[in-house]
């Protein structure tokens, strides 16, 4: 089927087809986390809070990758971009299935971020090709709200695997979900970037837009909100089954537990999408960021007190958890579409600057949060409490668009 003879799927298709691409991020993590103990017992026994590195190398890569995706993708198509990664990340999944050290395992998991960074950034600009504004925002919302079923679901479908053919085998299912998405892609979507948008890959163009992106304050502080923002999720992700494990003594049932927190914050999409029209995209993210604030240094000052008995502690973890990530529903696809909105005619390049310098400095904020891990969440409820009040204060200064 030739590109001319595709017509532009309609608005639920593509909303399913964008969720599917984006998932590919959210199932490479999700599905990880019941494999932890059984990593850790093979290739890091010594050390083994050091198997979560398996998480945040992957969101390293992805980091990384995500830099380099936007811009080839407004040289190459949109199409080209995403199915170039989906590539790659087959072939870090292929690695990963055989690694006999946790380095190389790491060195793997690099492999297949860089090329998730593709569907994940790319998906971002074909969204930005057909709709701006508070309608793209709202597109983002629709899209969330499917996404959060592959999250909800992964460390289910990842113990399924695991009891059923070994850790290893996880990788193999990595494989088959990116050639789902990569065939429903080229099947059914057609270009959305046109030859005379494209730009020439030469990294004087690159500069520019590069230039261009962080020189405007306004997406200089959004990107600093993102990054905190980012850094506080990727910390909870990391250290959410060792505390399920070790602190709360609930290994055994923490699948359901997470896929309950999971449908239950995807809610914070619906009711992203059905105030962010009236509202806007800047005051849902501030009162977000302020409430969970709030939260989570109100909980750190009630745990030295000593006022939460041990018997509350998994009810209050996990409405916690629920409410951390209820706050990226109301906050994620927001900062992007207020950060992107300027830079419609370098979408691709910009949301590459954007995903990379908050993922990258996003993990450097969860790694030492995550191996802070002491047998307590405390260093969890410490992080995301500093990172959501400074995200507020950078907010404030921000100006409604």
């Amino acid at each position: 089927m030739s590109q001319n003879s595709l017509t532009q799927p309609g608005r639920v298709e593509f909303v399913a087809m964008v969720a599917v691409l984006f998932a590919t991020l959210a199932f490479s993590i999700d599905t990880m986390l019941p494999a932890l103990p059984e990593i850790a017992g093979t290739l890091t026994p010594d050390d083994p809070n050091r198997a979560q590195l398996v998480v945040t190398s992957f969101i390293f890569g992805m980091g990384v990758g995500t830099l380099f995706a936007g811009p080839i993708s407004d040289t190459v198509g949109r199409k080209a971009g995403i199915l170039g990664g989906l590539g790659l990340y087959i072939l870090g999944a292929a690695l990963a299935s055989r690694a006999q050290t946790l380095e190389t395992l790491m060195a793997a998991r690099v492999v297949q971020g860089l090329g998730a960074a593709g569907p994940r950034i790319v998906s971002q600009a074909m969204i930005r090709d057909r709709f701006e504004g508070r309608e793209m925002a709202q597109i983002m919302s629709f899209v969330m709200m499917i996404f959060i079923l592959v999250p909800a679901m992964s460390p289910a479908a990842g113990s399924l695997v695991i009891d059923g053919f070994g850790w290893r085998a996880i990788f193999w299912a990595f494989v088959i979900f990116a050639l789902f998405g990569g065939t429903w892609l080229a099947l059914r979507q057609p270009e959305t970037l046109p030859r005379e948008g494209r730009h020439p890959l030469r990294i004087g163009i690159v500069w520019l837009a590069l230039k261009e992106t962080l020189r405007r304050p306004e997406v200089r502080l959004y990107i600093a909100v993102l990054t905190l923002g980012t850094g506080q999720m990727f910390a909870l992700i990391s250290s959410v089954q060792p505390i399920y494990d070790q602190s709360l003594g609930m290994a055994d049932s923490f699948a359901f537990w997470f896929m309950a927190t999971a449908l239950l914050a995807g809610t914070g999409t619906i009711v992203n999408a059905a105030l962010v029209m009236r509202l806007g995209m800047r005051r849902l993210a501030i009162t977000a960021y302020a409430a969970q604030g709030v939260i989570s240094l109100v909980l750190v000052a009630a745990e030295v007190a000593g006022l939460v008995p041990a018997e509350a502690a998994f009810p209050v973890f996990f409405a916690w958890s629920v409410s951390v990530f209820f706050m990226v529903g109301l906050t994620f696809g927001n900062l992007n579409s207020l950060a992107l909105q300027p830079l419609g005619h370098i979408a691709g390049t910009a949301a590459s600057v954007i995903g990379a310098i908050s993922t990258i400095l996003g993990v450097v904020i969860a790694v030492p949060i995550g191996l802070a891990f002491n047998g307590s969440p405390m260093p969890l409820y410490v992080g995301t409490g500093v990172c959501s009040a400074l995200a507020y204060l950078l907010m404030r200064r921000t100006v409604e668009s």
